[in-house]
């Protein structure tokens, strides 16, 4: 009861002084150690509260739109985006992250609706808004990043996916975002309506992203050829696999198509066999594969960090061109569209 009307008094005061502002209980040394035994939060606002804040030892708890933030105190200092530490034009930080004294911690920590307030030992200020904390926060960062779905056959029929048009992906930023938000979220994207020539989806691919030149040149373009001395230009059906495992910068992995297993020793490798098989069954289950038939005039832009890919054994003539791109341009793309790629 007493310390009810002891923050009643004491809310009643600051109330007077800062005009309608409540700050932290670090502005009244002699109730600090009172206050924030009995009170855990301290808030920034009188009436409806929206956002609360905790100093640890080693970092400062945050609570905002709904998200609890932690954030280290060398990281706030660092990350300061005052004119002497950073540089606005260039996007540059002018801190020098080294100089940094590992046990820092603020002297004063205050608040309004909008911002928060850090004045270090040095009196240093530093100022961030809360929508930026709450962006650039690790709690922050899952939250927005944009969502991937775990999908089979099933999953991705009832979505109704549906393809981009060919002119309107590359006449219009919202079917290319709409492809990219559809690439992004499921691994595997389509356009349609494309002119079937290899001009046609070099121009496709060059929309979103450089083209990565590779051993097989800048564009693929190729029929059944056995002489070429590789499945991919056989009739034969392939398993499921990405492609470029034996680069040094890989797409991801190759279930079958690999190299000598020479850096596994003799009491492990069993094990590793083991391990294969599990995941090769897990990826031959038939509710995981989605069965897609290519038309002359439908391209298909394929994740291969996350989705793997085959196909059926075939008669007949069949011709197909393609490239590689660089997942860096492709995901820079997206952000420059608002995604959080």
């Amino acid at each position: 009861m007493w310390y009810h009307r002891l923050s009643q008094i004491y809310c009643s005061i600051q109330h007077q002084l800062k005009g309608g502002v409540r700050h932290s209980a670090l502005q009244f040394p002699c109730f600090q150690n009172r206050l924030l035994a009995a009170h855990r939060w301290q808030h920034t606002a009188l009436g409806p509260l929206n956002c609360v804040w905790q100093q640890h030892e080693d970092h400062l708890e945050l609570r905002y739109a709904g998200t609890v933030m932690r954030f280290d105190y060398v990281w706030l200092r660092d990350h300061c985006r005052s004119a002497s530490c950073y540089n606005s034009k260039t996007n540059q930080r002018s801190l020098d992250t080294a100089s940094v004294d590992l046990g820092i911690k603020p002297q004063t920590i205050r608040m309004n609706e909008t911002m928060l307030f850090l004045t270090w030992p040095d009196g240093h200020v530093t100022r961030y808004s809360l929508e930026w904390l709450l962006k650039n926060s690790y709690e922050g960062q899952k939250q927005t990043i944009q969502p991937r779905i775990l999908w089979n056959a099933e999953i991705y029929r009832q979505a109704q996916v549906l393809p981009v048009d060919f002119q309107s992906f590359l006449e219009t930023k919202d079917g290319l975002k709409e492809f990219l938000q559809n690439f992004l979220l499921y691994g595997i994207a389509f356009v349609e309506n494309v002119p079937p020539t290899r001009e046609d989806t070099e121009k496709l691919a060059g929309r979103i992203s450089l083209i990565r030149e590779t051993i097989y040149g800048r564009m693929w373009n190729f029929t059944s050829d056995f002489s070429r001395g590789d499945t991919a230009y056989t009739k034969l059906a392939l398993d499921r696999h990405t492609d470029t495992t034996y680069f040094q910068e890989p797409c991801g992995y190759n279930n079958y198509d690999r190299a000598v297993i020479n850096t596994v020793p003799y009491d492990v490798v069993h094990r590793w066999y083991a391990a294969h098989r599990t995941l090769t069954t897990e990826l031959r289950r038939p509710e995981n594969e989605l069965w897609i038939k290519l038309k002359p005039g439908k391209v298909l832009f394929i994740d291969n960090w996350r989705v793997l890919h085959g196909r059926e054994s075939f008669t007949g003539y069949r011709q197909l061109c393609g490239c590689y791109l660089t997942r860096d341009d492709v995901l820079s793309t997206a952000r420059f569209l608002g995604l959080q790629a």
